[in-house]
């Protein structure tokens, strides 16, 4: 078979289930089967040979270490005897457990469990326990177990690569998401969009992916089923195949979380550098930095069930931690995960880091000055960390038809991008799909993307339409206090104890006034021939930065004349009464 009928004879597991299961619980049995096959063919050479290390009993040397110690040692040397990161110790293999049909539930049981402990996390993230007891419930775990060991469907190396056992495996994911639109998008990103994100990070960077064997580092924190780490591996490996890219990630959701290190696993990457937990809470990777970075963040969701470990370390660290720019409001932590993934950018001196990460439209504007969303904008483009953004269409991604920006961040600008920031307007670049997948009614063609990228690169020469250059402080303004005089009842200023005119509250305002421009000319340009007794209060002074990036695009339109509107009104109104007639009315 070749890869696309692998592919289909797996996912044709699903006539199995169809009367027991509903559509959506699919991927949570096929997943982890999908799997267990492959380990399970995988560690069929040197099945005998760990069988044999697993029964020698532990060298002398051992009796005196700790029982942490010991257990250590004999992963080590399991691993040695398998020639591979993981391991299984039961005498089982998954043909074997169909020789005793009616003991299967147990036997599958035992031979779960004797995986080495990378692998059990695995499964039991899919909670392939409850799995193997809901398929034996509906006698359909025997069944199952047979089908995946179908002769005809040959998952050994020698026959699938791990490449293409990995892109097998995202096509089962891609397909169960899509079969599931009621939570495809939650942690499944779109392969187009994440591929001209890679292409983006990419772009900038071709000095640094050519270079012969070259190891590059790439993370997702919020890594869901791995597609973006994937995504990028592909697009650099097809730039550089000597490349050694190593994928690193860090996932709340469980089954989210053992889709991805599974996947790394059946690509023959490092297990271990994929974590389980709260990135915001628990920074997994705390001591890593690295070239490259590329994620889907959730938008608009809240934050709340980190706060206290992310205010602990905004207030005690400060820039020393990952939070030190500012807190957003509560029900939204995008800008959090923005700093999270700045504070592990490769250094300038080492090359440097970019990131380019999905954010919807509240991180463009969200939040007035001083608040925490302008502090950490402010951060960003006062150390000329923002090089480019970019509109995505509406209707992108799978969960929502909100508009959507990727944002390209980095340490290591060019030098003809120092201190500005291209806006890139590619809202209106796509593609109708002719089949809608959840929310998602809109994908990239290649040319479309490469279309996209080749604005990035023309830089200040693309088309002005779609394309402008600011610089970093076109974005920057001060909020200044005006206040104007109280006065009583007879008009007259009322004064305080020094003469000085008290403010009066209710007329109190304030302007924003774009960084560069002389405060007080404009005040007096501005403000003073509408109010003449008005001051500023200085002290009052507040710094914000915002990206308006819908007003910098807008086309007016000119209205249409009257008399042709009224013109086609009356058109309209003699073809209802024409029509009216011909009915009879």
């Amino acid at each position: 078979m070749n890869h696309s009928a692998i592919s289909s004879f797996i996912w044709g597991t699903a006539d199995l289930l169809r009367s027991s299961f509903k559509q959506h619980e699919y991927g949570d049995i096929i997943l982890p089967f999908t799997v267990l096959r492959r380990l399970d063919v995988v560690l069929a050479p040197t099945k005998q040979v760990v069988l044999a290390e697993a029964a020698k009993p532990l060298p002398d040397f051992m009796a005196a270490m700790s029982e942490d110690d010991r257990r250590a040692y004999r992963d080590r040397q399991l691993k040695i005897a398998s020639g591979l990161d993981f391991y299984n110790t039961s005498n089982f293999t998954m043909e074997s457990l169909l020789d005793e049909e009616a003991d299967i539930k147990e036997n599958i049981t035992t031979y779960i469990a004797a995986f080495s402990s990378e692998i059990v996390d695995i499964l039991e993230n899919f909670k392939i326990y409850d799995v193997i007891k809901d398929l034996d419930q509906a006698n359909l775990l025997y069944l199952v177990t047979k089908r995946f060991c179908d002769p005809r469907v040959d998952l050994s190396p020698e026959s699938v690569t791990n490449a293409d056992m990995g892109d097998i495996y995202e096509e089962l994911i891609r397909k169960f998401s899509e079969v599931s639109n009621e939570t495809a998008g939650e942690h499944f990103s779109p392969r187009d969009g994440l591929a001209l994100a890679a292409d983006l990070l990419i772009a900038g960077a071709k000095d640094d992916l050519t270079v012969p064997n070259r190891i590059v580092k790439v993370c997702d924190p919020c890594a869901g089923t791995g597609g973006a780490i994937a995504v990028f591996e592909d697009r650099v490996r097809a730039l550089n195949p000597r490349a050694e890219i190593i994928g690193y990630g860090q996932e709340i959701n469980p089954q989210s979380y053992a889709i991805c290190k599974s996947d790394t696993i059946l690509k023959g990457g490092k297990s271990d550098n994929i974590h389980f937990g709260d990135t915001l809470a628990n920074d997994t990777m705390a001591d890593e930095l690295f070239g490259y970075q590329i994620s889907n963040p959730p938008y608009g969701v809240e934050w709340k069930k980190s706060r206290e470990e992310v205010k602990d370390e905004h207030e005690k660290k400060g820039f020393a931690g990952r939070f030190g720019a500012g807190l957003p409001r509560i029900s939204d932590g995008q800008l959090l995960f923005v700093q999270h993934m700045v504070s592990k950018m490769r250094l300038p001196e080492d090359g440097g880091g970019r990131i380019a990460v999905f954010l919807n439209g509240s991180p463009l504007f969200t939040g007035a000055a001083g608040s925490g969303e302008s502090e950490i904008r402010r951060y960003l483009l006062e150390r000329d960390l923002v090089e480019t953004i970019v509109a995505m269409p509406n209707d992108f991604f799978f969960n929502t038809g909100i508009a959507t920006y990727i944002w390209v961040i980095t340490n290591a600008k060019a030098s003809e991008r120092k201190g500005k920031v291209q806006l890139i307007n590619a809202n209106g670049i796509f593609s109708k799909m002719r089949k809608s997948l959840g929310s998602k009614r809109k994908q990239f063609t290649d040319e479309q993307i490469k279309h996209i990228v080749g604005l990035y690169n023309a830089f200040e020469e693309a088309d002005p339409k779609l394309s402008k250059v600011f610089t970093n402080d076109d974005f920057g303004y001060t909020t200044v206090t005006v206040e104007r005089p109280l006065r009583d009842d007879a008009g007259a200023i009322v004064t305080d104890k020094k003469g000085k005119s008290k403010p009066d509250s209710s007329l109190r305002d304030t302007e924003n006034i774009p960084l560069g421009q002389d405060i007080q000319q404009y005040f007096e340009r501005e403000v003073l021939p509408y109010a003449p007794d008005a001051w500023m209060d200085r002290k009052k002074d507040k710094v914000g930065y915002e990206i308006p990036f819908t007003r910098y695009f807008y086309e007016y339109t000119p209205l249409r004349p009257s008399q042709e509107i009224l013109g086609e009104i009356r058109e309209l109104e003699a073809s209802i009464a024409e029509q009216l007639q011909k009915a009879g009315f």
